[in-house]
């Protein structure tokens, strides 16, 4: 098994690049220049992902948790930005026709329904087991019984010409 960016195609290439969920482990710049090169011409990027998109209260209300309880997550969950503008960018660079598709959707939780999902989210898993139980706790201090969780389904696609 390997990293796309590292792996070996060979002579082989392909009709699609697909990619669900697991675009943001690759390097954006490694990964934009591997697929152009193992697709065949007039074949298809195309990458998909959720991304959460809570309101500004929750996502600050959220963050000072994690930077309390989880300060070795390489990562800030709540920074606000759209995590995945360099994805798009760099994996549309040098693409024909690049298109960026966003849908917006809603899913209710419960508290303990949050917090079962928390830790299979990307990045939790490198948490020592220390600091995953101090995040879900101050966690289960600031999370409404039930709340709906906005999220935006975005989907990139592009051609090689």
């Amino acid at each position: 098994m390997a990293r796309f960016e590292d792996w070996e195609p060979g002579d082989r290439t392909f009709d699609a690049v697909v990619a669900g969920q697991t675009w943001h482990w690759v390097d954006p710049v490694a990964g934009a220049a591997k697929a152009m090169r193992v697709l065949r011409p007039g074949g298809r990027l195309a990458l998909f992902w959720n991304t959460v998109k809570p309101s500004a209260e929750a996502a600050a209300t959220f963050a000072a948790v994690y930077r309390r309880a989880a300060p070795s997550l390489p990562f800030d969950p709540w920074a606000g930005a759209d995590p995945y503008r360099t994805v798009v960018e760099a994996a549309s660079a040098g693409l024909d026709d690049p298109e960026v598709w966003r849908f917006a959707w809603e899913r209710e939780y419960t508290r303990d329904a949050w917090l079962d999902q928390v830790p299979t989210a990307g990045g939790h898993h490198l948490l020592p087991p220390a600091e995953l139980a101090a995040l879900l706790r101050g966690l289960a201090e600031v999370t409404p019984d039930r709340f709906a969780m906005p999220y935006e389904t975005v989907v990139v696609t592009a051609t090689r010409g």
